[in-house]
């Protein structure tokens, strides 16, 4: 029973046991199952995959950077299973069922108006108070299939995207649904060894610690001066003193480029002895996080890291700068809460506490020019934004070590 699902969890490289699989069989034989993971107001009879998910993750997974792959291998036995949670919130799940995706010409596109920020969110509080129904393929209502700019898997060029699983246009202002992103693997191996030959431009050695080296050089100059008795020189080993703060864009147009950035999280902490390091999603405002399942519940204040940081650090942004221009201009304007202050303030702040920075971009830089986002951050960046490609590391690490 479930050798199969055993073998996937194998072959997505987990390191599962045949221990932990028989822990697993023996919970399942007991009926651990619907006790442990369901309030007692929802018991019933059997139990879903839901409940089998939370079990099996239990008993198999002992890391927790070990979850995002396990997500992927247990969707891929347990085929169709696209979300394992359900995050939606007060709107009917009625109103999002997807019949149709709306595809328009770029001369219909065009004719799509665009709100500004005040009118966007007073409008969406009047549909609130106002529908009572599903709508469809419409410009007004909360709905799918339109050019309304609330709903799902329509077109408009800014709105607010609610029931749908994943960026598709990439200008959404806000985002209802509750995510929940993946930290990046810091295991990473494939593919890292030229990226790793381009951080070590940025490594700086320095000799300190106690005299356990052996120093050849004078040991050969001190024997000679001494008439050929050995005469022993000994120095400080070299250490890597380049210190580095990292901050990682994470979630949402930033899934398509995980491999990449996992690889690039990999070789920078082999590289660098002093690596610290945050996520964001998409700009960076009030606070960040280390643990992306946590991420509510164990914030950073980016003012703290201002204050525990010294500029000493070198300063790496990694993240696509795809969003809306309001999520960095707008107080307010973060996809997923009411930020005080508009991303652009943090940017600033950052910049002017560690004066040596980069911006590590993995969007091709062909489509650069397109974003107006792109513009806005290469601006506050003053320029030092780089492409996430072996040449573009290298430069960002001149840059840096200028």
């Amino acid at each position: 029973m479930l050798l199969d699902f055993f073998y996937t969890l194998r072959q997505a490289k987990l390191p599962v046991s045949v221990t932990e699989y028989l822990t697993l069989m023996g919970a399942l034989r007991r009926g651990v199952i619907g006790p442990l993971f369901r309030p007692e107001s929802e018991k019933a009879e059997g139990y879903g995959v839901e409940d089998f998910y939370f079990l099996s993750r239990t008993t198999l997974i002992k890391d927790e950077k070990h979850y995002d792959k396990f997500d992927r291998a247990f969707a891929a036995y347990f085929k169709g299973v696209e979300q394992i949670a359900d995050f939606t919130q007060d709107i009917p799940l009625e109103w999002l069922r997807k019949n149709l995706e709306l595809q328009l010409s770029p001369e219909e596109l065009a004719k799509i108006q665009k709100m500004g920020w005040d009118e966007l969110m007073a409008t969406l509080k009047k549909r609130f108070e106002e529908q009572k129904a599903r709508h469809e393929g419409g410009s007004k209502w909360i709905g799918t299939g339109g050019t309304s700019p609330f709903g799902a898997f329509g077109h408009n060029p800014q709105g607010i995207r609610i029931g749908q699983p994943g960026s598709r246009n990439k200008s959404a202002v806000k985002v209802w649904d509750q995510r929940a992103f993946k930290d990046y693997d810091d295991t990473q191996e494939l593919g890292t060894r030229h990226i790793k030959v381009a951080l070590r431009r940025l490594r700086q050695f320095a000799r300190e610690g106690l005299e356990d080296e052996l120093d050849l050089d004078s040991t050969i100059r001190k024997t000679a001066a001494n008439a050929g008795y050995l005469d022993i020189a000994m120095r400080p080993e070299r250490h890597n003193k380049v210190k580095v703060l990292l901050l990682m864009d994470v979630g949402g147009s930033m899934d398509e480029h995980v491999a990449r950035v996992e690889e690039l999280f990999s070789a920078s902490k082999t590289e660098f002895k002093h690596l610290e390091f945050f996520y964001f999603h998409n700009c960076v405002y009030d606070f960040m996080w280390k643990n992306n399942r946590r991420r509510f519940a164990e914030k950073f204040d980016t003012l703290e890291i201002l204050r525990t940081y010294n500029k000493d650090y070198k300063l790496i942004f990694v993240g696509d700068a795809t969003m809306s221009p309001y999520e960095i201009l707008q107080p307010g304007g973060s996809v997923e809460y009411n930020n005080p202050q508009a991303g652009a303030v943090w940017l600033e702040r950052l910049t002017s506490a560690f004066p040596k920075f980069v911006w590590i971009n993995p969007e091709p830089q062909g489509v650069w020019q397109y974003r107006h986002s792109i513009s806005i951050i290469q601006q506050l960046m003053h320029n030092r934004m780089y492409p996430l490609t072996v040449r573009g590391l290298e430069e960002a690490m001149r840059a840096l070590s200028k």
